[in-house]
């Protein structure tokens, strides 16, 4: 396994609980829309193991050609030990990043797309629709609906629908509009759901979009392959 340590060369105030922070890019270092990575604070792998209080899977909001490497995170007043350390990182700090994958790239089967998120997981979708609007081959149309009660909504200068492009978005504050409108996209049965957000989430995600005569085959999730049939073998009667 190859660490990489890098520095912190531009910190983003995106809403006063998530920043977004930007990391020098290593030569020889990777990645493809969809990815995550481990994220980790200086002293990780001080002792005989790694301090698992010091890591986090992330994923990267940016694509290659915008030159750093984006975490998008959020920031609440009372945190956890690593997000309190990231809190007080500055421009020139160095942090770890290895163990990098993608699970969810976008799918170009010549249907629509579905991007389903809360909250910071709209960060994952960024990377995603930048490629689809440099390049929309063998996709018909996205629509991303993301929830997030704070109503301070993320990226939405590029999270803004635009027709010419065959792109919509769509922000609610609540879950009941949420989950309703999940159910109207529903109605496609051919297209590919995109879903990123807690493991709660993911769930009753999953049991709405089943409910709508949805294959698991249709339903990407930010997982690893052996984890998926823990979420997309749930049994409906229950």
């Amino acid at each position: 396994m190859k660490i990489y340590w890098t520095k912190i060369n531009k910190i983003i105030e995106e809403t006063p609980e998530v920043k977004t922070y930007l990391l020098d890019c290593p030569e020889d270092f990777t990645w493809e829309e969809g990815a995550h990575t481990h994220f980790a604070l200086e002293g990780f792998n001080a002792g005989d193991k790694p301090n698992r209080s010091l890591i986090r899977h992330m994923s990267i909001s940016t694509l290659p050609h915008e030159r750093s490497i984006g975490i998008t995170t959020r920031i609440r007043e009372q945190c956890s030990e690593f997000k309190s350390i990231l809190r007080t990182l500055e421009v020139g700090n160095e942090v770890a990043i290895f163990k990098t994958h993608s699970n969810v790239p976008l799918k170009r089967e010549g249907k629509n797309v579905y991007l389903l998120s809360s909250g910071v997981g709209l960060a994952t979708f960024r990377p995603l629709v930048l490629d689809y609007f440099e390049r929309a081959d063998n996709v018909n149309h996205i629509h991303s609906l993301n929830i997030d009660s704070s109503r301070d909504f993320l990226f939405t200068n590029i999270f803004a629908s635009a027709p010419d492009k065959k792109f919509t978005s769509q922000f609610v504050d609540n879950r009941h509009d949420y989950y309703e409108e999940v159910k109207k996209l529903a109605a496609d049965k051919e297209g590919f759901f995109y879903v990123v957000g807690s493991d709660e989430f993911l769930v009753q995600n999953i049991e709405v979009l089943r409910e709508q005569g949805m294959k698991p085959e249709q339903i990407m999730l930010d997982k690893r392959e052996q984890q998926l049939p823990n979420f997309l073998s749930l049994d409906l009667s229950v």
